[in-house]
């Protein structure tokens, strides 16, 4: 199954008629909005961080003064539904509440795990002078913003890292980090704060690592360096722009943190239905 597309309403889950074949084209063809995406566990029950997830899009349009189309108790109960469609797999949604009025759209698609070799041996990904206009805000307005950008991710290229001024400040669609010896650097503005994010830094200082909250430097020597999303967790960095990070291969630190982080995941993980 590709993707499937729903309206969320008070009276139930709509079928949305769309070509589109991906989750950012289904961005594109919905007028502005706001936006998060997640990936559930526990046969379609749990998701980590769910109602953080679902505050990017109740907080921003409150402030907006935009009523969405159901309450968030409503919406939980038709997430917990539309995720048996794909069961036994898990599934991955894209929630989008648009500006105009505020209707709530939800993307389900199956999810499928990266290869572990992914995990093991990590990735090389490349930079790209650009930033978010709202870092702390999920806008689609970004998603049609960013297409050439998000064209490069491919073959060997896993993520587009953005940068300004040439510091590195976060992923097109996640979060960076570099490790100097036992410190942990990550971009402290400018940039939109991870669920995962969140996760990661709590267990980096419990395993006793420095926090240093700056942008690295795209041309600044690492140790190691990886990024995190809610549906990848925490993915290695063995290249950036083709050079070498460290060793050119997973670190120590980044390999503690990756185990860390998957047993709060089935530790901390939300029920959908509250």
């Amino acid at each position: 199954m590709g993707i499937l597309t729903f309206k969320i309403t008070g009276s139930g889950s709509h079928p949305f008629q769309t070509r589109a074949v991906s989750p950012d084209e289904v961005a594109r063809e919905l007028p502005s909005g706001f936006y998060t995406t997640f990936s559930t566990l526990a046969s379609g029950t749990k998701v980590l961080g769910f109602r953080a997830h679902l505050q990017r899009l109740y907080a921003p349009s409150t402030e907006q003064g935009i009523s969405p189309s159901v309450r968030e108790d409503v919406l939980r109960a038709r997430i917990a539904e539309l995720c048996k469609l794909n069961l036994p797999l898990e599934s991955r949604i894209r929630l989008i509440l648009t500006k105009n009025n505020g209707m709530i759209y939800a993307v389900v698609q199956a999810f499928t795990p990266l290869p572990r070799l992914v995990y093991e041996d990590g990735v090389s990904v490349v930079t790209a002078e650009m930033s978010r206009i709202a870092p702390n805000v999920k806008d689609t307005g970004f998603i049609s913003a960013s297409i050439a950008q998000r064209e490069k991710v491919g073959g060997k290229i896993f993520e587009v890292l953005l940068t300004k001024e040439g510091r590195i400040l976060e992923g097109m669609t996640s979060n960076f980090y570099a490790v100097k010896g036992s410190s942990l650097l990550t971009a402290g503005r400018g940039i939109l704060p991870g669920v995962t994010r969140r996760v990661i830094l709590r267990i980096a200082r419990g395993e006793g690592m420095s926090l240093i909250y700056r942008s690295p430097r795209v041309d600044e020597k690492f140790h190691e360096a990886f990024l995190t999303s809610s549906s990848r967790g925490v993915v290695p960095i063995i290249a950036i722009d083709g050079k070498p990070v460290g060793q050119g291969r997973p670190g120590k630190w980044t390999n503690l943190l990756s185990k860390a982080y998957q047993a709060c995941v089935q530790e901390r993980s939300e029920n959908i239905a509250g």
